[in-house]
């Protein structure tokens, strides 16, 4: 019995530890959509924050200066380039490349399965859904298949974890209670999202 007991608190420890993992890696940066814009051609500081406030309004919320950190800082680490190009009685404007680095950068990221988070999924995953359906449309349905299996899995776990934590930790069975019925619609909203693009209702024509 106390060694059950000692086996549950320990899950329930390394589950907590494993989520504040994933929040520290968590803290999402639109920088792989302004890399993503950069990929087809090179663009404007401006012109980029205009794009992703237009293609990405309801997901990202960027200020303008914002963008321009993530900007200088994503040429600092050497992903993009740029090269001023003069205007008569005005300032010189920079045009933006990204780099041989940020390509294999941005390609890396697109090959990377979304974390099972709720938000993490709303975010990242339809961003990366997005570049996948201008660039690799023909993995859209195997990443779509790829995203429902990982939520199968954080579904299972979770369960499990539920099963074992004692029942005087009533607000943290709330807790698991309300992320996996969040889960849960995410599953059903995968489901979807899977017919959407099975049935060509989501083209690139539509993004473009």
């Amino acid at each position: 019995m106390i060694f059950n007991i000692i086996l549950a608190k320990n899950s329930f420890q390394v589950y907590t530890h494993r989520v504040s993992i994933e929040s520290k890696h968590s803290r999402l940066s639109p920088e792989y959509v302004l890399m993503g814009f950069l990929y087809q051609h090179p663009g404007h500081g401006y012109d980029l924050h205009k794009q992703l406030s237009e293609e990405f309004g309801y997901i990202w919320h960027v200020s303008q200066s914002q963008t321009y950190n993530i900007l200088k800082r994503l040429e600092a680490k050497g992903f993009i380039t740029s090269t001023a190009i003069e205007q008569v009685k005005l300032p010189n404007r920079q045009l933006l490349h990204l780099t041989e680095t940020g390509i294999q950068r941005f390609n890396a990221w697109l090959e990377t399965p979304t974390q099972c988070s709720v938000h993490t999924i709303r975010v990242e995953f339809i961003t990366r859904l997005y570049f996948l359906q201008h660039y690799q449309p023909q993995r859209v349905q195997d990443v779509i298949r790829t995203q429902i299996n990982e939520v199968e899995m954080g579904l299972h776990r979770l369960d499990e974890i539920r099963t074992i934590l004692p029942e005087d930790q009533a607000f943290n069975h709330l807790a698991l209670d309300l992320r996996i019925k969040l889960l849960r619609s995410i599953f059903t909203w995968l489901d979807v999202c899977r017919d959407k693009f099975t049935s060509n209702e989501l083209t690139k024509d539509e993004y473009n």
